[in-house]
């Protein structure tokens, strides 16, 4: 079987087409990625050197998906991150509003939260995700943010704009929505989508 070496932009395309042939049941497995000599990130369907590795993990359990932490406000002052989050949503080419909507639903805005799943940070990045992102400090809002959101523009690249597909997919995994053609059906994504959609409506008026 010959492997596939993609670029990020590569992936991207590939992305879309595996969603468009979502209602045939497409093939789904882990994504690995490595880094060449060139600093040029690469992802493949399978690891094809010692420096490759797990990027997104298929999980074949549908009931496995990532939880987060529910606060019932605002652990800190969102204003706090105003300059990161502006910093980043320019550099990324993403929109302001709706950053600000994933952190409020991801974390509620507390830098310190970590979820069931290990999901940590404002924007609840889960370990082998910031790996892959190169955050070394969830922790820290400026890493985390950074990392957030440059994954949010992976996922929005990879779903052609579709602003509801890729908080799906940065909610159940990009797995479940290439499996199931579009948002999975689990009420907890569901829901998590109208959220963040209604957050960043809000935002947007600011």
């Amino acid at each position: 079987m010959k492997r596939r070496f993609l670029s990020m932009n590569q992936w991207v395309v590939c992305g879309a087409l595996a969603i468009v042939a979502g209602s045939t049941a497409p093939a789904v497995a882990d994504i690995y990625m490595h880094e060449d000599g060139n600093g040029v990130i690469h992802f493949t369907d399978a690891p094809v050197n010692r420096r490759s590795r797990v990027f997104i993990r298929h999980i074949e359990d549908d009931r496995k998906v990532r939880t987060t932490f529910r606060f019932s406000g605002y652990s800190r002052d969102p204003g706090l991150f105003e300059t990161i989050i502006d910093s980043c949503a320019t550099e990324y080419g993403v929109d302001k509003a709706l950053v600000k909507a994933v952190i409020r639903a991801e974390s509620g805005y507390n830098p310190n939260a970590v979820s069931p799943k290990g999901a940590a940070g404002l924007m609840q990045l889960m370990p082998k995700t910031a790996q892959g992102l190169k955050v070394t400090n969830a922790f820290d809002p400026a890493d985390n943010i950074r990392g957030g959101v440059r994954y949010l523009r992976f996922l929005l690249d990879t779903f052609n704009g579709d602003v509801r597909l890729a908080l799906a997919a940065y909610n159940a995994g990009l797995a479940k929505v290439a499996r199931y053609g579009g948002i999975p059906p689990y009420r907890e994504t569901r829901d998590y989508v109208a959220r963040v959609m209604d957050y960043r409506r809000a935002y947007g008026d600011d």
